[in-house]
């Protein structure tokens, strides 16, 4: 898939090309799906989108080949267009405050996993520092609701290093009260072939039935040993490392718009490993 903007309004065209299908990940077996990876009807699991941005936790995980983007809940109208171009057939809900398990189900949407980076700028570095209970980072909470209402099999959380000192210990707690096992790791854009740090926390949880313990270590995720992110840049074919300095293609024409929306998105590599880590780990316990 191309990472395309549509034009916002008639009179002011904004386009983004990123060529992302080029971009493909260095050659390795993806796993077996084997018995169990999916459910009893052999489809991909249900995902929901939260905080969806440009759409770039979905793509990574739909290009795992398990995981099927069937809502998303994004707020930012430009943002929501993106979605629209790329994933016309999937609804997308605006605000998580109002979205429900019972609103999914009239609308005919099962959920096997969640997936979201929720608002990073009261736990960032960068941003307020005021912690998770800020009105913005805040939000965690409204997705914690949803988890419990959904049960969903997996949850997959991104927000920046500043949360391990800014409400970790929330949202680790949250998910162990609705039964959830989890774990974490840091991995940096580097990691995965780009020419800058982007270091994100990524949290995997799954019910505590799963027996799925110690299943994602960072070498479990990325398929490789933990090495430098400069070794692992360098051992990458060339088509795979971006241009850019900052990471972004040379082509990329800088909206307002367009920059905040690339500089909020995942790097959809990451969530790609994530999702053949998952898949692997049900497809060994199966």
């Amino acid at each position: 898939m191309t990472i395309g903007l549509p034009p916002p309004e008639a009179d002011r065209v904004a386009h983004v090309t990123r060529p992302l299908s080029s971009q493909t990940l260095p050659p390795r077996s993806r796993p077996h799906a084997g018995r169990g990876a999916f459910d009893v009807t052999g489809r991909p699991l249900q995902l929901l989108d939260l905080f969806s941005g440009i759409g770039g936790f979905s793509l990574g995980l739909e290009r795992s080949g398990g995981f099927k983007a069937v809502a998303f809940c994004e707020i930012e109208p430009f943002c929501r267009r993106v979605l629209a171009k790329h994933w016309p057939e999937v609804p997308c809900y605006n605000d998580i405050r109002l979205l429900t398990a019972e609103r999914l189900a009239a609308d005919g949407i099962t959920v096997d996993a969640i997936c979201g980076g929720f608002p990073c700028q009261d736990v960032s570095v960068a941003g307020r520092r005021i912690g998770i209970g800020g009105e913005r980072s805040g939000l965690w909470f409204e997705y914690a609701r949803l988890i419990g209402e959904l049960r969903p099999r997996f949850v997959i959380v991104e927000n920046t290093p500043g949360l391990l000192d800014r409400g970790m210990g929330d949202v680790l707690g949250s998910l162990a009260s609705l039964r959830y096992d989890a774990e974490w790791q840091s991995i940096s854009a580097a990691r995965v072939g780009l020419r800058q740090p982007r270091d994100r926390v990524w949290i995997i949880a799954y019910r505590d039935g799963e027996r799925l313990q110690g299943r994602f270590t960072e070498r479990a995720i990325l398929g490789i040993e933990a090495l430098p992110p400069a070794t692992v840049r360098n051992a990458l074919p060339a088509a795979f490392v971006t241009h850019g300095s900052d990471g972004l293609p040379r082509q990329v024409v800088r909206t307002a718009h367009a920059s905040k929306a690339l500089g909020n998105a995942v790097v959809p590599q990451i969530p790609e490993l994530i999702g053949r880590a998952i898949l692997a780990a049900i497809a060994r316990a199966a």
